[in-house]
C-alpha cells in the first residue's frame, strides 16, 4: 500500500501527523468532547494544516484507512461489505476538496449526490464535512432528499414534519394521549409519535402503543407510532400482540459502543425482520434510530477516533436498514461533549448532512440541556438552519419542555411557525388528514389549530 502525505507547512510551521487518522481528527472544527479526548487540534493552526493535508488525501485513501480494522469491528464490517463497488469506482481517485467543490458546484444535481451516496464510506464523507463551512452543509444537505415511505411519505420537496414526542414521567396513557391531541391540533405528528418510557417494563411499552394505536385508528391519522424503549422490549412487546409500526434503537459507530447499549448487528437484524413480518406499519422503511456525537467516546469504545467521524459511522451502520427515521440528538449528551450553542449548532448541521450524504432520512433534536452553554433563542437558530438545509423532521413536544427527559428541545409551536415562515407543508397524507379535521386549509394551519377539542368529536 503505497504511503500516505501527511506533513504540511503552515505559515513558517511544519506539521506531521501520525496517522489519517489523527489528520481526521485534528481537522475537525473544535469541540469539548474531541478536547477531553486529546484529539483536537492544539492551535488553529495545527487545525488549518490538518485541513490542508485532508483536502488532498483521495477517497480510496479513506476507504483504505478506517477508522477501526474490519477484522475487529463488525460496523466496519458492515460499511465495508455493503458499499457500492460501482458508485465508488466514479469517485475513488477523487480528492476531498474534489468531493467538496463537486457537491456544491451548481451544476451537480441532489439525484446525481443520491447515486454517488452508497459508494462513500463514513470516513469519506466525515471528511468532505470537516471542509465544509456551516453554509455549506446547509447548501449541500438542502439538494439531497431522502424520500421514505411507512404508513406515511416522508422527505419529499417542500415539506418538514415533526416527530410528536409525548413522553410523560409515569407513563401515564392518559398523560401521553393529553398531549398528542394538543401536538396533533398544531400539525405536530407526521413523522412519528414516539414517546420515550420512563421505564424498562414491557407491559407500559404495550399499553402505550395499544394507547397511541387506538387513537390513530380511530381517528384515521396517517402517521407512525412507537416507543423508544430498548429494541428487545420492543421484540417482547410485538410477540405478545402490541401494535407497533417503527422498531427503535439507539446506535452508535463502533461496535464496542453498540455492545454499551446492549445491541449487536445480529439483534439490530433480528429487529427489523420482526417488524416487517409482524409489525402494523405498511412499509418497506420500519426502523427509527437516534444517534449523537460523542456517543461512543462516553462509552470509552471511540477507538482514537474524532466525534464527528465516529458519527458518520453510526449512519453508516444505519444505512444496512434502509429506516424510516433516523436523528441526531443533538445537544441531549450535554456540554462534556459539545460544550455550547456553536458547538451544538455546528454538530447538528454536520450530523444532518452527514446522514443525507449517506443516503438515510435525516432529522434533529435540535435541543439543549440546562447545564449546557445554550438557550432558547441558540436553538430556534439550529431549527432554522437545519429547516433551510432541508431537514426532514424535527421533535415537537408541550412547550418544548420535556418533563421527562428533563431538556428543551423543539415545540409544537416552533414547527408550525417554521412551517409558516419557509411556506412548508407536512407529509401530503397528514396533510389531507388535516384539512379533513378543519384544522389547516390553503397551506397554513386555520383558527382551530391549537384546539384539542377536535377529537371529542366521533370519526367514522
Amino acid at each position: 500500500m503505497p504511503r500516505v502525505q501527511l506533513s504540511t507547512r503552515v505559515h513558517g510551521e511544519n506539521f506531521t501527523f501520525g496517522s489519517l487518522k489523527e489528520v481526521l481528527a485534528r481537522a475537525n472544527e473544535l469541540r469539548s468532547g474531541d478536547r477531553q479526548a486529546g484529539l483536537s487540534a492544539r492551535s488553529m493552526r495545527e487545525m488549518a494544516g490538518a485541513k490542508r493535508v485532508l483536502a488532498a488525501l483521495t477517497m480510496q485513501e479513506l476507504r483504505e484507512h478506517p477508522s477501526v480494522p474490519y477484522e475487529q469491528d463488525e460496523v466496519t464490517r458492515v460499511v465495508e461489505d455493503g458499499l457500492d463497488e460501482a458508485a465508488y469506482q466514479k469517485v475513488k481517485t477523487w480528492s476531498v476538496s474534489e468531493l467538496r467543490e463537486w457537491i456544491l458546484d451548481d451544476k451537480t444535481s441532489g439525484e446525481e449526490i443520491r447515486a454517488v451516496g452508497p459508494g462513500l464510506t463514513p470516513e469519506m464523507i466525515a471528511a468532505v464535512a470537516k471542509l465544509m463551512s456551516n453554509m455549506d452543509l446547509v447548501l449541500g444537505a438542502r439538494k439531497i432528499r431522502v424520500v421514505v415511505r411507512c404508513n406515511a411519505t416522508l422527505g419529499l420537496a417542500g415539506r418538514i414534519s415533526s416527530r410528536l414526542q409525548p413522553n410523560h414521567p409515569t407513563d401515564s396513557v392518559e398523560g401521553v394521549l393529553a398531549a398528542v391531541k394538543d401536538g396533533l391540533s398544531f400539525g405536530n405528528g407526521d413523522a412519528v409519535i414516539g414517546v420515550n418510557p420512563s421505564t424498562g417494563d414491557i407491559q407500559s411499552t404495550i399499553d402505550i402503543l395499544k394507547g397511541v394505536k387506538d387513537l390513530m385508528r380511530r381517528f384515521r391519522i396517517p402517521t407512525q407510532n412507537c416507543v423508544l424503549s430498548h429494541v428487545t422490549i420492543q421484540m417482547a412487546a410485538v410477540r405478545k400482540g402490541a401494535p407497533l409500526d417503527l422498531m427503535f434503537q439507539s446506535i452508535a459507530g463502533s461496535e464496542g459502543a453498540n455492545r454499551n447499549f446492549g445491541v449487536s448487528v445480529s439483534v439490530l437484524d433480528e429487529a427489523m425482520d420482526l417488524a416487517l413480518r409482524e409489525g402494523t406499519a405498511r412499509g418497506p422503511n420500519v426502523m427509527y434510530f437516534e444517534t449523537g456525537q460523542g456517543t461512543a467516546l462516553s462509552a470509552n469504545a471511540h477507538h482514537d477516533t474524532d466525534q464527528v467521524t465516529m458519527e458518520a459511522r453510526a449512519y453508516g451502520l444505519a444505512r444496512r436498514y434502509q429506516p424510516f427515521l433516523v436523528n441526531s440528538v443533538v445537544g441531549f449528551i450535554g456540554p462534556e461533549y459539545l460544550e455550547n450553542a456553536k458547538e451544538i449548532t455546528r454538530a447538528g448541521l454536520e450530523d444532518h448532512f452527514m446522514g443525507k450524504l449517506t443516503g438515510i432520512s435525516m432529522g434533529c433534536d435540535a435541543c439543549y440541556t440546562n447545564h449546557a452553554i445554550s438557550d432558547q433563542n441558540d436553538q430556534e437558530n439550529l431549527e432554522l438552519l437545519l429547516a433551510t438545509a432541508g431537514v426532514n423532521y424535527l421533535m415537537g413536544i408541550p412547550m418544548g419542555d420535556d418533563v421527562m427527559l428533563n431538556y428543551q428541545t423543539t415545540s409544537f409551536h416552533n414547527n408550525a411557525a417554521l412551517r409558516e415562515i419557509l411556506g412548508l407543508k407536512p407529509t401530503p397524507e397528514f396533510e389531507a388528514w388535516l384539512e379533513k379535521m378543519g384544522l389547516w386549509r390553503n397551506g397554513r394551519l386555520t383558527e382551530r389549530a391549537g384546539d384539542p377539542t377536535v377529537f371529542a368529536r366521533e370519526w367514522a
